[in-house]
């Protein structure tokens, strides 16, 4: 039987250094494949983002036609643009045995939980305000107007701590790294994840097949 993957969700506030933590995770050396979906959105690229593999960048024209289409897992519209998750693609990667990361905010995590109830959900934490802040100015790419609207949408965020399974400090990066990698472990090792990969063994145990 083939092992289904896992579909995981992180959440955190813009600067909680969500996009670093991904990306030590897919570069390391992981038993099973792992991989961060790739979403639609109509926002302009920043510098170094390529299409299809940061995101697909699409019009508003296309996003909507998409949403008429029925193709999103969940979609939202933030800061004036438009955001999607595509079914079929995650779907497809499951099957496949791939776990998936959603990097989305709580508005679409409530969406994806109303499809996919197993789904595991991780929210980001900064260790301050004042660090968040400072992070935020310090990435050099937006005005003190878009810092002030993103530490204000931070607060918001941050009030929904308590619908998510897992909540991780990122304050000392490797601590958070070890944290995260504890709780996709711990999906792995679930009854059910473990009876999909070691069947045989486990019926020759429970004294059937000897």
């Amino acid at each position: 039987m083939a092992i289904i993957g896992n579909l995981f969700i992180l959440s955190a506030p813009s600067g909680a250094g969500k996009s670093s933590l991904i990306k030590e995770l897919l570069e390391q050396n992981n038993p099973r494949p792992l991989q961060v979906s790739v979403s639609h959105t109509t926002r302009e690229p920043r510098p170094g983002e390529i299409d299809g593999v940061h995101y697909h960048f699409v019009s508003v024209k296309q996003f909507k036609q998409l949403i008429a289409d029925g193709a999103f897992y969940e979609w939202a519209e933030v800061f004036g643009n438009y955001y999607g998750t595509s079914e079929t693609a995650i779907d497809e990667q499951l099957q496949q045995g791939v776990d998936v990361f959603l990097d989305i905010d709580w508005q679409g995590a409530q969406q994806v939980r109303l499809k996919k109830p197993q789904v595991t959900t991780i929210f980001i934490c900064p260790p301050s305000r004042e660090e968040l802040q400072q992070r935020l100015r310090n990435r050099g790419q937006d005005s003190e107007e878009i810092i002030a609207e993103r530490m204000e949408k931070a607060e918001s965020e941050c009030s929904h701590y308590q619908e998510f399974d897992y909540i991780v400090i990122n304050d000392d990066f490797d601590v958070a790294i070890t944290d995260l990698n504890t709780i996709i472990n711990n999906q792995r090792l679930k009854q059910s994840q473990q009876a999909e990969k070691h069947q045989e063994l486990l019926t020759r145990l429970a004294g059937k097949g000897l």
